[in-house]
């Protein structure tokens, strides 16, 4: 049976990498991952996630790093404000899941396959269960139109076309409050 859980975006990593100067790698992330999961902990291949990223959020630790990748060269955060994934089909894949889904960036809409861990479930100290997922692709940034880069003297290029997207997602079940008549009962 599937049920609505919500991605935690305290407790939820979106981060991503990509060469630069064909040497070293950028790492950065985006704070603040929203969305659901319909989760069907009996069978996971039943369930989908649904999550949306604020793009003005990317954070490289460079100010003027990241003023460049929020502008036109690359996200334009002022027309594209967000980045969205909608799974389209979940299956399993040895011991992990392939999740299938739309990847929407600048408004361009590409399919790509996520290498997915689910890392189990917990009680809460509060209560409520917790579910952690762990996912990993890698995409061609031309393919959504990122195509800004540039010429290196020595040959090759600034900025690696490859990028390397993780997620690491907590969730959280929905809590189901008990009628006020079942809570006095069971305190008689």
């Amino acid at each position: 049976m599937k049920t609505t859980w919500t991605i935690d975006p305290a407790h939820t990593q979106a981060e991503f990498s990509a060469k630069h100067m064909m040497i070293t790698s950028v790492r950065g992330h985006f704070a603040g991952a929203t969305g659901t999961i319909q989760f069907d902990e009996a069978d996971p291949t039943n369930s989908s996630v649904e999550t949306t990223l604020d793009a003005s959020t990317i954070d490289t630790g460079m100010a003027q790093r990241d003023g460049h990748l929020k502008s036109p060269d690359f996200l334009d955060v002022a027309t594209y404000p967000t980045i969205t994934f909608k799974s389209t089909k979940i299956e399993k894949a040895g011991d992990r899941f392939a999740i299938t889904g739309d990847l929407t960036v600048k408004n361009v809409t590409k399919s790509v396959v996520m290498d997915a861990d689910f890392l189990g479930v917990v009680q809460g100290m509060g209560g409520g269960r917790h579910a952690g997922f762990s996912a990993k692709t890698k995409i061609d940034r031309e393919a959504w139109g990122l195509t800004w880069n540039m010429g290196l003297e020595a040959g090759g290029w600034l900025v690696g076309k490859e990028v390397t997207i993780t997620i690491d997602a907590a969730a959280d079940e929905p809590v189901v409050e008990k009628p006020a008549s079942v809570v006095a009962s069971a305190l008689a």
